[in-house]
């Protein structure tokens, strides 16, 4: 069988809306493979060398469940703004409790 025009076999078609892990994987095997540039990849899906590089990195580091958008902040290495978990507040003696709070206006008051 022959390929015509510049369809690649086991690439996602140029037009590709929904990013699934899945298709990452196979643009950056085809990158790595030699089926395609990384020139041609990024024209081709839109992508910058950084997003490419990106989707690279996950994968050498979690396979392809890295590159799952859902997981994506549990296997990124710098946190993402708001998605950051706060340290737990540790019990403090001086931390304001209401039986305390009105202990301390009494206090105050005199």
């Amino acid at each position: 069988m022959s390929h015509t025009g510049s369809f690649v076999p086991d690439l996602p078609v140029p037009n590709t809306k929904r990013w699934v892990a899945r298709r990452k994987a196979m643009v950056v095997n085809g990158v790595l493979n030699g089926a395609i540039s990384l020139e041609e990849a990024c024209r081709r899906y839109q992508l910058s060398v950084e997003e490419f590089r990106t989707w690279q990195r996950a994968i050498e580091a979690h396979g392809v469940p890295g590159l799952r958008a859902t997981r994506f902040q549990i296997y990124r290495d710098i946190p993402i703004a708001g998605l950051v978990k706060q340290p737990p507040i540790e019990a403090s003696s001086d931390r304001l409790t209401s039986s305390n709070l009105s202990a301390e206006e009494g206090a105050s008051a005199e």
